[in-house]
């Protein structure tokens, strides 16, 4: 039995439109990417119930903004609602007094620090460089990821210096979708050598590709690609643009069969490193069937996957975990292949 024969067996996918010279392609080149584990990653910034994986109440690894809700860009596809279910930390001693809080009550293993952007795309985190240095101190263990927008390499030396462990930023390959998504006036090579400061570090450096950012159309992935392969990053996020965060009608939202042809290409052109889905993505039958294809497509990980998604790793074979983390944190805990984490007490 083929692949795409196997995939008509599961509940999930009985409804679904599926590619099938697509899985036979996922299937052609898939003698290495069975072999790789698959993470599927539950953070604890975000509620999450599936029929297949359990979530965490516990804080965990909680996710911070230190704009609250505000941001300068309020960029097309996002118009800031990606910040909403963040903890907003507006100053530093409030950052300070949650993390602490969230380390006695709730046995916090790490965060990520985010905000929203200023018009230039860059976010102002000096001031809080010493809380987190302080919190490092006091919690070795504690595992700290940043956003980091657009910086040079005095912001980059900064962070490490902080004791930030994962930064993350977003790679973007049209100089149109930068100007008429972001409202920002910078080009593709701002955002490469933003790429280039971070990973002169001893950071891990975890770079997103948003698919479809371009009003839903696809638009400088190729591009945004070939950015990330020429450096030495420990993984790159994907994630699919979600237009009911933007205006209505500004977005289409892209095709699954489109989706997972980035997801071949991206395992195809970094074969030697993580390449992860990340929590953004359509909900409803497109995630499902989103989440199906980057199994099938080899990624490494894949954050609040669908309803299905561990029937799909069965079907074609490949082990699985969980963990209650951003996609993009390695917490150093080994697993036991087809188990789930539990849930800190």
């Amino acid at each position: 039995m083929n692949w795409f024969e196997s995939l008509r067996g599961i509940e999930e996918l009985e409804d679904a439109s599926l590619d099938p010279a697509l899985i036979a392609g996922f299937e052609a080149a898939s003698a290495a990417a069975c072999e790789r584990p698959l993470r599927f990653s539950t953070p604890t910034f975000r509620d999450y119930t599936s029929t297949e994986l359990k979530g965490c109440s516990k804080n965990s690894f909680p996710s911070f903004s230190i704009t609250g809700g505000a941001c300068g860009l309020n960029c097309d596809h996002c118009q800031a609602k990606i910040l909403e279910p963040m903890i907003p930390a507006t100053s530093p001693e409030i950052l300070d007094m949650k993390v602490r809080h969230l380390v006695h009550t709730q046995n916090l293993q790490g965060f990520l620090l985010s905000g929203g952007s200023s018009k230039r795309n860059e976010i102002r985190y000096e001031r809080y460089y010493p809380v987190v240095e302080r919190l490092k101190r006091d919690f070795p263990a504690m595992r700290i990821a940043i956003h980091t927008a657009l910086t040079d390499e005095r912001g980059a030396r900064a962070m490490v210096a902080a004791g930030v462990d994962t930064a993350m930023m977003d790679v973007i390959g049209a100089d149109e979708t930068i100007r008429e998504v972001y409202h920002l006036d910078r080009p593709v090579e701002d955002f490469e050598a933003t790429l280039a400061a971070l990973c002169a570090t001893s950071m891990e450096i975890t770079p997103h590709i948003v698919i479809g950012l371009h009003y839903g159309r696809l638009l400088g992935e190729t591009r945004a690609l070939d950015i990330v392969s020429r450096h030495p990053v420990n993984a790159l996020v994907l994630v699919v643009i979600m237009p009911f965060y933007a205006a209505p009608g500004m977005f289409a939202t892209p095709d699954t069969s489109d989706v997972g042809r980035i997801f071949l290409e991206a395992r195809r052109r970094l074969p030697d490193r993580q390449v992860l889905l990340g929590c953004a993505r359509p909900p409803g039958m497109h995630k499902r069937v989103t989440d199906a294809y980057a199994v099938m497509a080899g990624l490494d990980g894949i954050a609040f996957p669908a309803d299905g998604t561990v029937a799909v790793a069965r079907a074609v074979g490949r082990p699985y975990t969980q963990e209650h983390a951003c996609c993009a944190i390695k917490l150093g805990r080994n697993r036991t292949a087809g188990a789930a984490s539990s849930c800190a007490a």
